[in-house]
């Protein structure tokens, strides 16, 4: 008898040929059959958003569980007075939990271990909830006005401490942005207290021609850290990843690495990324959220995996994810075809088999 295989869900569905129309006509409407997958790696979807969720976009893993934010097409500023909704599924893609917080999440971060921080409206009247992951319980902090007139988009944990970028920050009469973009976090009673680290037209080395030259951060989105521990933040509208080691310390230098790929955004604009994320030794996988289609996908590079310490980058204008070389900033698609790639998360193999995250 003759057969096709559909490829959806993780899994590959043997049907017969007279089955062909109708199983066409059943995953037409399915945007992961647009979605393709560069030799030798391969994609397959890790999950969908439950019902009455929209927009994935930030994920982490805690545990045995992959926890993404859905944005839910609230706005950015949160005056709409909607919620975000943060669902907590299992490594096969389940849903396990939800939680319900105020306004437009973006940032999503583990601290302490079992504490879930959410960052949300990115663009003005930010707040912070702080999930207990063992008791589901919930507390909310807020911020002082924001110097930058803007909110903060995005968390990474250093040695500790907690980090945040500084987004959709007011532009001088030059367009400068001379306010900071990068802040560390402590909290304080119900309050979040800020302390500037980099403003955003500080001194920077070029990483590709090592000359110094003056930042102009006017938008910057999602951090990680490198594997030498450098904390890495992307300034998305400005196309260019920025590099700062030593936070707040004598020796605190920064670097800015511009970007470029052969794909490129509408109109063949200047390519824009949201996520990037390292490599780790002994990576199985990579998942990533694109926030058009509600989708979560797993990318996985089977028999060598994936080269330890090799950064990976999501492109939202682009739809793509791409390798990132570090001397030229040239971001290489190996899946093309996302609506919008949006958050990273590497799994990795434990002794024992069993996965676990990297962020």
């Amino acid at each position: 008898m003759d057969q096709i295989v559909v490829n959806g869900l993780g899994k590959r569905v043997v049907l017969p040929l007279g089955l062909l129309t109708l199983a066409a006509l059943a995953i037409a409407p399915v945007a992961q059959a647009q979605v393709v997958a560069t030799s030798p790696y391969t994609v397959s979807v890790f999950a969908q958003g439950p019902a009455n969720t929209s927009q994935p976009d930030s994920i982490v893993q805690w545990r045995d569980s992959i926890l993404v934010g859905f944005e839910n097409h609230v706005a950015k500023d949160g005056t709409d007075g909607k919620s975000s909704t943060i669902v907590e599924f299992s490594l096969g893609g389940t849903v396990k939990r939800t939680f319900s917080v105020p306004g437009h999440n973006d940032g999503l971060r583990l601290v302490h271990g079992d504490e879930l921080w959410a960052l949300q409206n990115e663009d003005a009247n930010p707040n912070l909830v702080v999930i207990d992951l063992r008791s589901g319980r919930q507390t909310q902090y807020q911020f002082a006005p924001t110097p930058h007139g803007g909110g903060y988009d995005d968390i990474v944990v250093r040695d500790g401490e907690v980090y945040f970028t500084a987004s959709n920050p007011n532009l001088d009469a030059n367009g400068v942005n001379d306010y900071p973009a990068l802040v560390k976090v402590t909290l304080a009673g119900a309050s979040v207290i800020l302390t500037p680290v980099l403003s955003g037209n500080a001194p920077a080395t070029n990483i590709t021609t090592g000359k110094v030259v003056n930042l102009n951060l006017t938008d910057p989105d999602s951090m990680t850290l490198d594997p030498r521990g450098n904390i890495v933040f992307v300034s998305q509208a400005d196309s260019v990843l920025v590099f700062v080691h030593d936070p707040l310390k004598a020796g605190q230098a920064v670097g800015v690495l511009p970007l470029s790929s052969t794909a490129t955004g509408p109109a063949g604009a200047l390519i824009t990324i949201d996520d990037t994320s390292f490599a780790p030794v002994g990576a199985s996988a990579l998942l990533v959220t694109d926030i058009n289609t509600g989708t979560i996908y797993r990318i996985e590079r089977p028999v060598f995996g994936f080269d330890p310490g090799q950064p990976y980058s999501a492109s939202d204008t682009a739809g793509i994810v791409g390798t990132l070389n570090l001397d030229s900033g040239v971001i290489t698609p190996v899946v093309s075809g996302f609506g919008s790639a949006r958050g990273l998360l590497f799994l990795s193999k434990q002794s024992g088999g069993e996965e676990h995250g990297n962020e």
